[in-house]
């Protein structure tokens, strides 16, 4: 994927950047291409090679659509939830690295529903807090709106997971309870005779 100056892009565990020069620089007697961008949270240039901006996640901001989509995954109540720590921790850093947004946004979910249960690791809290930051930051530059509206949006959006998920579990442990002879029976048709 190519870029152009003045493109809004999203550099992983950044955010939102916009690239100001697109220059050759000459380093260890190789020359190569650098977008030269600015990150927006707190006005650091980074430069990424053109070459590997692919590998590194380098993407456009998402559109207006794909905003309704990740509000309705945020709020689907779908979340994964490894209880071992280490497991957990190293799928989340995968997830952040990935450069998808929708990664992002089950990390998001994924640790929003631990911390409602128990305290987070250092490390996770610090995770939770970055994920949160990119997704409100990316959805506020696509909808021009000011961070704190698309914080209450996305609080709600994760309080319908929270709520969603918790009726599937109490569904699924009702299910396992019930005995055998009071769980609905499929019933034949009886025919006259």
């Amino acid at each position: 994927m190519t870029f152009q100056i003045g493109d809004k892009v999203i550099y992983p565990n950044h955010g939102l950047g916009v690239i100001e020069r697109i220059e050759e620089k000459t380093i260890l007697g190789t020359t190569c291409g650098f977008y030269s961008l600015r990150i927006a949270s707190n006005e650091t240039m980074v430069l990424v090679p053109v070459g590997n901006a692919d590998s590194v996640g380098l993407r456009r901001a998402i559109g207006d659509t794909e905003v309704d989509r990740l509000f309705r995954i945020l709020g689907d109540g779908k979340i994964d939830s490894q209880q071992n720590w280490k497991g957990r921790f190293k799928d989340n850093s995968e997830k952040m690295r990935s450069g998808s947004i929708y990664d992002v946004a089950d990390v998001l979910k994924s640790l929003t529903l631990l911390s409602k249960s128990k305290n987070l690791s250092f490390r996770e809290k610090r995770m939770l807090d970055r994920a949160r930051f990119l997704v409100v930051s990316e959805i506020s530059e696509v909808l021009h709106e000011i961070q704190p509206t698309i914080e209450a949006r996305v609080d709600r959006a994760l309080d319908r997971s929270m709520t969603t998920r918790t009726r599937m579990d109490v569904k699924a442990k009702t299910a396992k309870v019930l005995p055998v002879a009071a769980q609905p029976v499929a019933r034949r048709a009886v025919r006259a005779s």
